[in-house]
């Protein structure tokens, strides 16, 4: 089961990291938060203080248009946000 997906690099998750040392993941949905922190200190080689997780569903949408009714749905995650211990940090950026 590969546990992590991707790493999330938003404007927020960025903000997370520079100020408070905290990174977030999409990770696999039957993935648990033990699991999650040895998979990111095996990928990483890191250590870790705290693991939160948070499931977000299926997001469903209406739209009445000219052609008619159009319905689009966005597919379910779960989303990990991972504590460093201090003094740790992980760069995304070093393989491009």
């Amino acid at each position: 089961m590969n546990i992590l997906i991707k790493p999330i690099i938003t404007e927020k998750a960025t903000n997370d990291s520079e100020l408070f040392n905290r990174y977030a993941f999409v990770v696999n949905k039957r993935a648990n938060k033990i699991e999650i922190k040895d998979a990111v200190e095996a990928a990483y080689g890191v250590s870790i203080e705290s693991v939160k997780t948070m499931n977000y569903p299926v997001l469903r949408k209406t739209k009445y248009t000219k052609k008619g009714l159009v319905t689009g749905t966005k597919a379910s995650y779960k989303k990990a946000i991972v504590q460093l211990a201090e003094g740790e940090s992980i760069d995304f950026y070093n393989n491009l």
